[in-house]
């Protein structure tokens, strides 16, 4: 009887295993698909779904007596920033304001600090879940090109729209002509996308040795999504990938190494002069020249909407008197105000908007909501906290990275160095734009973090008969 007990438990035990993880894999294609879920009921459901996978996994730790061994390295200082935002959202005083009792708190807007806090939290989960469920090689194949397959058919879509759409609504009934990119309501959300999923196919198609067969589908799918990313116009987009491709490349020449046995990856000789110390620093020199003339093209445009400059000129508003704050080098000196008034915890995680206009000099015609620059913002919002804690995420993941890439090999280790090229076009990016606000994005970002968390996965080799 108790062996018929185990059986029925080691069955749903299973069961619920290939449940989390499809399921993980299906609401990072669902999570796609409306605008990037950007509208609050598709957050809604997708934070949901998270702790409702979450739940499974609870029931199925108590069914087998373990809830598995996950890597809390990258984690840790997310969960760190997640409790500095609860106690920012936390009303520690009351003060009497024209007779009427007003809570004070560390926080701005304490609400969507505890918004914040409930959607860094689902994606805090997600990766763990990703990290305990991606077991197997052929699950960690199944992840990576289900991001790549989505990146590809948000390229795809977004080509035709560029092609076909003359009328608003293109399937969904926000898209409107000349306005975003794809699905997206921003075309610069749609980059993040693309740089994600990008960093993924140079990594499987390009870092390792097996398979060789397979490269000219990646360069197409490379092809596909190179091509959307032109044609969205999006110049923080073009300028984190050609960041990522000088990252990639020093990357790749620092990554080989020699291997004895059927897995040797001795580094060919043609090769061999990019190991040296001046190429290196050559190629470190062309990384930083292009982040930094990047962000020098970008620090003084425009980010009125053309919606926002139509509606001036029917108004007959005279523009060229008009300060309105709108360009990036503007916001971002509005957030480094709001720093210095707020330097220890800041103004709180997700009570930027309700803060700034403090400090944003302008005619209020245009008021910034967020500080398209995730680290000021960051510095704005949580503070020399949380710059400590952004410092400490950089740190481990480092070493996460390198502890992985010394001990996975294969399609694992391909898919480690590609996810730390899709993070490198986010870490560039980041610095003009705030693609990680949009859950699709933060999604598939924390979806890299656990590629990289992952343990050694074995790898087995499948049974060919011989011929003859």
């Amino acid at each position: 009887m108790p062996s018929v007990v185990a059986r029925e438990s080691g069955s749903v035990s299973a069961l619920l295993d290939r449940v989390i993880f499809y399921g993980l894999i299906v609401l990072i294609v669902l999570t796609a698909i409306p605008y990037g879920s950007v509208a609050p009921w598709s957050k809604a459901i997708l934070e949901c779904s998270v702790f409702l996978l979450t739940l499974l996994w609870i029931i199925q730790g108590f069914l087998t007596g373990s809830w598995g061994a996950v890597k809390l390295r990258l984690i840790a200082p997310m969960a760190a920033l997640v409790g500095l935002a609860i106690l920012q959202s936390l009303v520690w005083s009351q003060v009497d304001a024209a007779g009427t009792s007003v809570g004070t708190s560390l926080s701005a807007d304490p609400f969507e600090s505890r918004i914040f806090v409930l959607r860094t939290a689902a994606l805090i989960l997600a990766a763990v879940l990703l990290i305990r469920f991606t077991s197997s090689r052929s699950r960690l194949g199944i992840l990576v090109h289900a991001i790549i397959g989505v990146a590809i058919m948000s390229a795809l879509f977004g080509i035709a729209r560029q092609a076909l759409q003359h009328t608003p609504g293109f399937f969904l009934p926000r898209l409107r002509p000349s306005i975003g990119f794809a699905q997206f309501i921003n075309k610069n959300h749609f980059s993040f996308l693309m740089e994600m999923a990008m960093g993924l196919v140079l990594g499987v198609a390009l870092m390792r040795a097996r398979h060789k067969e397979r490269i000219p589908l990646y360069l197409a799918a490379l092809l596909v999504m190179w091509a959307a990313l032109v044609l969205s116009v999006s110049r923080g987009g073009l300028m984190a990938m050609s960041a990522q491709l000088v990252f990639a490349v020093l990357l790749f020449v620092n990554s080989r190494r020699q291997r004895t046995g059927n897995t040797s990856e001795a580094v060919p000789s043609r090769f061999a002069w990019t190991r040296s110390l001046p190429v290196k620093i050559v190629m470190a020199g062309v990384l930083v020249a292009t982040i930094v003339a990047g962000i020098a093209w970008l620090s003084g445009d425009q980010l009125v909407t053309g919606v926002e400059s139509a509606a001036a000129e029917i108004a007959r508003v005279d523009r060229t008197e008009l300060h309105e704050g709108a360009r990036r080098r503007d916001i971002w000196r509005a957030s480094w105000l709001m720093f210095r008034a707020h330097p220890i915890a800041g103004a709180g995680l997700g009570g930027y908007w309700a803060e700034i206009p403090r400090y944003h000099e302008a005619s209020g015609v245009t008021t910034p909501q967020q500080a398209h620059n995730e680290y000021l913002e960051l510095l704005a919002s949580a503070g020399i906290i949380g710059a400590g804690l952004l410092i400490w995420f950089f740190i481990a993941l480092i070493k996460q990275a390198r502890e992985n890439l010394r001990e996975s090999e294969g399609f694992q280790r391909a898919a480690s160095l590609g996810a730390l090229v899709g993070l490198a076009g986010v870490g560039v990016h980041s610095i003009v734009d705030f693609g990680l606000h949009v859950p699709i994005n933060g999604l598939v970002f924390v979806a890299l973090l656990a590629i990289i968390s992952l343990k050694k996965i074995p790898h087995t080799r499948r049974y060919r008969p011989k011929s003859g």
